[in-house]
Order: C-alpha cells, then sequence, then structure tokens
C-alpha cells in the first residue's frame, strides 16, 4: 500500500476557479502550515473553500473532491440536461 500523500486545494466558487493546488507528498506538518496559511490569506472570502486532503494520488482526489475541479458545475448541469433529454 503506497504512503498516503497531502493535497492543498483552494477553490473560488465565485469564478468556479481552482486557485491552488499543491501536493505535498508525506509531509503532513508542511501541508497542515500551508493550510492554515491559506484560511488565513482567504478568510475573508466566504465564497473560496480552502481543503487539505489525504490520497493516494492527485487522479483520485479529482474523483473524491470533483467539485473543487473547474467546470464541475458545468458538467453536472450539463448532465442533467442530457438525461431530461433522454426521457
Amino acid at each position: 500500500m503506497s504512503a498516503i500523500k497531502h493535497f492543498l486545494l483552494v477553490f473560488d466558487h465565485e469564478t468556479d476557479t481552482l486557485l491552488v493546488q499543491r501536493e505535498f507528498g508525506a509531509d503532513a506538518d508542511t501541508a497542515t502550515q500551508a493550510y492554515a496559511e491559506a484560511e488565513a490569506q482567504y478568510r475573508d472570502r466566504a465564497l473560496v473553500d480552502i481543503v487539505l486532503v489525504g490520497s493516494d494520488s492527485i487522479e483520485t482526489v479529482k474523483v473524491t473532491h470533483s467539485t473543487y475541479f473547474p467546470g464541475s458545475k458545468k458538467k453536472s448541469v450539463s448532465t442533467l440536461l442530457n438525461e431530461l433529454t433522454l426521457n
């Protein structure tokens, strides 16, 4: 089993933009420090989410936390529209 890697994501819901995507490998201390710094930096922006995720890869994070990657809202709407037109 591979070690858990730490990923910091900062996502702006207003603009549907991933502002920060950083990988820290297995360095939990540095990842936690970066998370705290991002929380302080974006504390006045209510529509910005800061998350620190542990996973085996960024590909897994993109599946498990897809709402933090650009276009997820558009994909959801497109999927819904496709389902409605098929019925």
